[in-house]
């Protein structure tokens, strides 16, 4: 097995999603709204991978959601309906991992409003997805 092949199963895309899903909500549970943004942010990044390694997409190392979602919509076309919360989320990263982008002065309540969009998100790419909040 070659090294691209050991990162392009869509079951432990799916797996790490999940686990960063529910990472995202105890987050915020917590009243930390940077950390759960940062979850939401890597969860719905892993599910856009999973989705289009499902595809037959040829795994990339990109974290913009907004550029994994041009590549995804080529495969359903009604995802292109997320784009403003994927466009979101991606800042949700880069505000966490890059301090000069700047605070965001995230709200639990934009955190919240953010995972009911990515639920609906999530089962438009994986209709037999349960999410929880």
């Amino acid at each position: 097995m070659n090294k691209s092949d050991e990162y392009s199963d869509m079951e432990d895309w799916l797996k790490i999603a999940r686990k960063d899903w529910e990472r995202a909500k105890r987050n915020l549970k917590h009243q930390d709204p940077e950390a759960a943004g940062f979850f939401l942010q890597q969860s719905v990044e892993k599910y856009l991978k999973a989705f289009l390694l499902r595809c037959g997409w040829k795994l990339k190392k990109i974290h913009e959601l907004d550029a994994l979602l041009d590549e995804a919509i080529r495969y359903n076309s009604e995802l292109q309906n997320f784009y403003l919360l994927c466009e979101r989320i991606t800042g949700y990263y880069f505000a966490d991992r890059y301090p000069p982008l700047g605070d965001l002065e995230l709200t639990c309540e934009d955190i919240e409003k953010d995972l009911e969009e990515a639920k609906s998100f999530i089962k438009t790419m994986f209709p037999e997805e349960k999410l929880n909040g």
